[in-house]
This record gives structure tokens, C-alpha cells and sequence, in this order.
């Protein structure tokens, strides 16, 4: 890991209440809580920057359509979807937004603007990247053979050349500056989702096999891939029956 990296912000505390005037409001817990299913979706990404950044988090799952209708009727989801955590007093929904506050609030997200539109720009390029794997378990057998041909090749062609390159050039251990960010969170989250479609993805990529190695190495990293952890597993035919059932959602997705 490169000389000078912030790793310090990686612990604390959340107070349990704040004062408003003369009223005092209690924060709906010590720890954030994550309201989805239990699977990875949209919410596998908090999982790990919470992780990365050393927060404990507790999960309510989603099982069946009462939960998720209580949570509409309570007016908890703001645009009647999830993933919706709870932190600091904040009902918050909209993936992107629960992130960009995490890695703000536990200092993630670039020492000024400049790094923290690099962090932007990078996190969005690996959006774009894990949107094509995370409808995978929704798509029929053929498709997914399809989908999984597309990802390697999008992933091969287009995202790891950049992050190869972008590497290479900057000279960092990190993707931006020389601390740990968001950028690389999510970017190791991405190269481990596409190796369970490819194995050998990287064989091309020394800079990312390297990166890979360093960013697994973090201590609260390490933690979060080890046997155990809130990490989820591949979704399974499970996990796809919830999420139809507690959403309705009676498609079929297809591939890209």
C-alpha cells in the first residue's frame, strides 16, 4: 500500500441523538440499517463501501409483499422502491445518493472537487459495467450464455483497458490521489463479479491483477471476503422468486 494513504476515517462514532432547539430527536439507531433483500441487487454496493469504511450495518430483509407494503404505506420509501437505509436520522433511498453520503461522511470521496468528480467518473464507468451482471440471474438459460459472452467482452474491451490504463498512468496504488476511495471499492467489487462469470478475466491486466491483490490486502477489505461476513453470494433461484414475488415483477428480463 503507497506511502501516506488516509486510512485513519475508517472508524466513527455516530451519536445516538442530536438536538434541535430545545428538542431532542433520537437517531433511529446506533448503527445503520439496510432495508432489501438478501441478495446482492442494488444494495451489494453499500454493503461493501459501509464495510470498506469499517461501519457495522444491520439488515432487515425483504421476504414478503406485507413487508414491502408497510414500508409504502409508512411512507418510508420515498419513490416506493429499495434499497432504503437508515443512518444518522435519514430515511435515505436512491442508491447513488446513500453512496455518495457514505463515502462523504466517512472520507471516501477525494480530498477536493477535482478527485471527487474523478471518483464520479470512475464509480459511473463501473456502474455501467455491474448493470450488465446484475440483471443476469433474472434472464432465461439461453440468455444468460449470452449475457455472460457480453459481459466478458464489454468488461475485456472496454471498462478494464481504461482502469488498466488509468493505473499505468497514474502511478498510485488507488485509483485517485494516493488514499483509498469509493473508486476503488466499487471497481474491486466489479472485477470479482466478472471473474465468477471468467475466471482468468484479468490475464491481460497486470495492473489490475496488481490492484486486485492491494485493495483485497485493506484490512476492513479482507474482513468483508472472508467466510462469514455480510457479503452476499451469487443470487441464487431464491433469491430471483423473492425479488418476483415481493415486487411483482412478472417478466422476463433479456439480454443485452
Amino acid at each position: 500500500m503507497a506511502r501516506g494513504c488516509r486510512l485513519s476515517h475508517l472508524s466513527r462514532d455516530v451519536p445516538g441523538s442530536v438536538f434541535r432547539g430545545n428538542r431532542k430527536f433520537e437517531v433511529m439507531s446506533g448503527k445503520p440499517k439496510l432495508y432489501y433483500f438478501n441478495g446482492r441487487g442494488k444494495m451489494e454496493s453499500i454493503r461493501w463501501l459501509l464495510a470498506a469504511a469499517g461501519v457495522e450495518f444491520e439488515e432487515e430483509f425483504l421476504e414478503t409483499r406485507e413487508q414491502y407494503e408497510k414500508l409504502l404505506q409508512g411512507g418510508s420509501l420515498l419513490f416506493q422502491q429499495v434499497p432504503m437505509v437508515e443512518i444518522d436520522g435519514m430515511r435515505m433511498v436512491q442508491t447513488r445518493a446513500i453512496l455518495s453520503y457514505i463515502a462523504a461522511k466517512y472520507n471516501l470521496y477525494g480530498k477536493d472537487l477535482k478527485e471527487r468528480a474523478l471518483i464520479d467518473m470512475y464509480v459511473g464507468g463501473t456502474d455501467d459495467l455491474m448493470g450488465f451482471i446484475m440483471m443476469f440471474p433474472f434472464l432465461s438459460a439461453e440468455d444468460k450464455e449470452k449475457q455472460r459472452a457480453f459481459i466478458v467482452q464489454k468488461a475485456t474491451s472496454r471498462y478494464f483497458p481504461a482502469y488498466e490504463k488509468i493505473l499505468k498512468d497514474h502511478g498510485q496504488d488507488f485509483l485517485v490521489g494516493n488514499s483509498f476511495s469509493w473508486a476503488d471499492v466499487h471497481l474491486l467489487e466489479a472485477i470479482l463479479m466478472v471473474e465468477e462469470k471468467k475466471s482468468d478475466v484479468l490475464s491481460g491486466f497486470p495492473q489490475l491483477q496488481a490492484f486486485k491483490a492491494r485493495i483485497s490486502s485493506i484490512p476492513t477489505i479482507k474482513k468483508f471476503l472472508e467466510p462469514g461476513s455480510q457479503r452476499k453470494p451469487v443470487p441464487d433461484d431464491n433469491y430471483v422468486e423473492t425479488v418476483r414475488r415481493v415486487l411483482r415483477m412478472y417478466y422476463d428480463l433479456k439480454a443485452n
